[in-house]
Formats: structure tokens, C-alpha cells, sequence
């Protein structure tokens, strides 16, 4: 038995189904409670993270936890950029090619259109989508805002290293019983949070992260979604 399992007291087949079951339940949440998380639940949860296989064991990942103050200062700097002239904002990435092609424009218009009737806000509504992408500049009311870089100088690899590692943290949250929403549109924020975190033009933002307690009675904290079927994104070849 693997020494870890052994440490846990589980044997494989139930440590299999609990983290299949973290694996399944984890959804994005869009809004949380006001419910605190420590400091100490925090750096727990980045210690089992930092897990996460990279290419070469490179580790290309650097985290900045905004709590407290620092959190208040940053969003409400954050919402008053978005609010002077959104389309100013350039991502340090493109985050689809434009115009976005089949099946995925197809699985991405129908997964805005629910979020858009979850939140009340349909898509003809610029004004109402508007004010709903501040909330994502709010990490969504989470206590804890996360926030990713990566060294510029590395290839686009790194970021197969970076998805292992987002993933680690999601699962890890999960598995405590807290949720995640992972944003890549805190890339859009780059001037500000290099200014705010002092790091230099050497590091791209990755990503944001919302982290806390979900608050499960909102509609967008329960959308169900469809999932492809493994036969339907999988050749098995024998021969």
C-alpha cells in the first residue's frame, strides 16, 4: 500500500472514492459567505497544492493571499479601472481566438446564456453584465482573493504545470470544505496588481482565484452541467 494511504488509514479503494467524490463535487462557485477562513486553513491548503507535478520539477507558480485590508483596497481599485473603461483592459493572454470556432463557441454560448438567467442578467442586458463582471473583481465576496503569476520568460508549457497546480489548490479547498472559483480575468488587472504587489514586468498574471464558504442559495452556485461523456472525448486504440 502507498505510504500516504498507509498514513491516512485508507486503503486504495476508499481513498478512491473520496477523492473521486472531491473530484465530482467541486463546481465554480459566484458568490460566498462572509464566513472567515484563516490564514492557517490557507497556507494548509497551498502546502498540499504545492504537490502538483511540473515539467522538469520547474514549479513555475508564485501565489500572492489577499486578505483583510489589502483585499478591500485592491478590488475596489480593481472595480473603479473596470468602471473608467473596461475596454482599456488587455489580458496578459488571449483567452479564446476571435472569433471563437465550433463545438466550443456552441458549449460556451450555452453556458453564458445559464449563468446569464442564474444571475438575472441576459446577454442583451451590457448594462446588467456590466455590473456582474464587477462582482468577479470582487473574487466575488470571497474573504480570500488569490492571485497567480509566472515568469514571462517561460514557454506556454508552463501553463499544462500551472492547470495541475490551480487544480491542486480547487480540490484541496474542496476537500476542507470550502469552494473555489478560478478567474482568469484578473489577468485583465495586470497594471494594477503589479503595482499593488510589487513584482515586476518579468511575471505575467496568470489568474485569480475567489476562495471561502459558498453560499449555496444563490441559482448561479447550482447550475448543473453537462459534462462531455469519455466516449466522446476519447479514441481508445488497441492495434
Amino acid at each position: 500500500m502507498n505510504a500516504s494511504l498507509q498514513q491516512a488509514s485508507l486503503d486504495p479503494a476508499s481513498a478512491a472514492h473520496f477523492v473521486d467524490q472531491v473530484m465530482t463535487a467541486r463546481t465554480a462557485k459566484r458568490g460566498f459567505l462572509d464566513t472567515p477562513v484563516s490564514i492557517e486553513l490557507v497556507r494548509d491548503i497551498l502546502s498540499v497544492a504545492r504537490y502538483a507535478p511540473s515539467s522538469s520539477n520547474t514549479q513555475p507558480w508564485q501565489c500572492y493571499v489577499l486578505v483583510g485590508e489589502a483585499r478591500e483596497r485592491i478590488t475596489s481599485k480593481a472595480v473603479d479601472i473596470f468602471r473608467a473603461g473596461p475596454e482599456k483592459l488587455q489580458p496578459e493572454y488571449p483567452f479564446f481566438p476571435q472569433p471563437l470556432h465550433e463545438p466550443f463557441a456552441a458549449r460556451f454560448n450555452c453556458f453564458r446564456g445559464r449563468l446569464g438567467d442564474a444571475v438575472g442578467v441576459p446577454r442583451s442586458d451590457k448594462y446588467g453584465r456590466l455590473k456582474d463582471v464587477e462582482r468577479q473583481f470582487r473574487f466575488f465576496e470571497a474573504p480570500v482573493g488569490l492571485i497567480f503569476t509566472m515568469d514571462r520568460g517561460l514557454e506556454l508549457a508552463s501553463f499544462i504545470c500551472y492547470g495541475c497546480f490551480l487544480q491542486n489548490i480547487m480540490l484541496a479547498a474542496k476537500a476542507r470544505g470550502l469552494d473555489t472559483c478560478a478567474q482568469q480575468i484578473w489577468s485583465l488587472q495586470h497594471a494594477l496588481l503589479r503595482e499593488e504587489l510589487k513584482f515586476d514586468d518579468g511575471q505575467m498574471v496568470v489568474a485569480g482565484m475567489s476562495l471561502g464558504y459558498a453560499n449555496n442559495a444563490l441559482a448561479e452556485n447550482n447550475m448543473c452541467l453537462e459534462k462531455l461523456l469519455v466516449d466522446e472525448f476519447t479514441m481508445f486504440v488497441e492495434q
